[in-house]
């Protein structure tokens, strides 16, 4: 199947401001653009991009005085099939993990699994080690946290996401991926489209999804606690530690965002 993504931030700058953009679909799904996702501008201003530590595309501009629109407008191709399920996949002994895993198992700016470790093993010690033990965590974090937009805050952190019981999807991936931290298996968090196709109406506003992969069985799979079923049609943008490694719009200085809007529609096909 085919979806349409893209999203337009209006800002309004008292002076020229430096900025960092992670905007663009992930490496992994460049292949699948069927149209390009280009960053646009206005007004127009050069971009300079670059690849993260974390392998994700970034750019950087220096926006003018006034107000500046930032928006892109793409089709992608998607397998139109929901994230996988692999309900036998294993934890991986520590000493066997990868080297580029190994970071995915320390505390983090936003999730401090340090200060989780032994609420951890008491809530999921007896699980079944593998994906039956982040199944477990994923159905008490979705059980746990009440989605609220009212109630977001850039700022919270897992552990205090556990303590509030509130928050939106950032929160729940946080926590998730501090409890699987804490119980020895990496976890990353991501950012990406995420739309509602294959699910009911009435559909919310369109806005970017978090959700995180955990490492078993030697590959990263799909976990979305926020959601907590298998879903269709998610495109990656970025991953990362945490929320702080991989900010939509990072702006060095003073403004206003004046509006902001996301999509994620799927395309109808052609013949011809």
């Amino acid at each position: 199947m085919k979806l349409r993504v893209g999203y337009e931030f209006n800002y309004r700058f008292p002076q020229s401001t430096p900025c960092l953009l992670v905007l663009n679909v992930h490496h992994s799904r460049v292949a699948d653009l069927i149209s390009p996702d280009h960053i646009l501008t206005s007004p127009s201003v050069p971009l300079v991009s670059y690849r993260d530590g974390f392998g994700n595309w970034c750019s950087r501009m220096s926006a003018p005085a006034g107000p500046v629109r930032v928006w892109t407008d793409a089709v992608v191709r998607d397998s139109g099939q929901p994230d996988p399920i692999a309900p036998n996949a294993g934890q991986v002994p520590v000493e066997a993990l990868p080297d580029d895993a190994l970071v995915f198992l320390l505390a983090s700016r936003f999730c401090e699994s340090d200060k989780l470790l032994d609420m951890s093993w008491q809530l999921f010690g007896k699980a079944k080690p593998g994906w039956g033990r982040v199944q477990a965590i994923c159905d008490f974090v979705h059980n746990r946290i009440v989605f609220d937009y009212a109630k977001a805050r850039p700022t919270r952190t897992a552990s205090e996401a556990y303590v509030e019981s509130t928050g939106v999807c950032r929160d729940y991936a946080h926590l998730a991926i501090a409890f699987c931290r804490a119980l020895n298996i990496p976890a990353r968090y991501c950012t990406g489209y995420l739309g509602d196709v294959g699910t009911s109406p009435p559909f919310p506003p369109g806005d970017f999804a978090a959700w995180f992969e955990a490492y078993l069985d030697g590959r990263w799979y799909t976990f979305d606690p926020r959601n907590n079923t298998p879903r269709i049609g998610r495109v990656l943008i970025a991953r990362g530690r945490d929320a702080a490694d991989v900010a939509m719009v990072t702006t060095f200085g003073p403004n206003t965002l004046e509006s902001f809007r996301v999509w994620t529609d799927q395309v109808a096909e052609t013949n011809g």
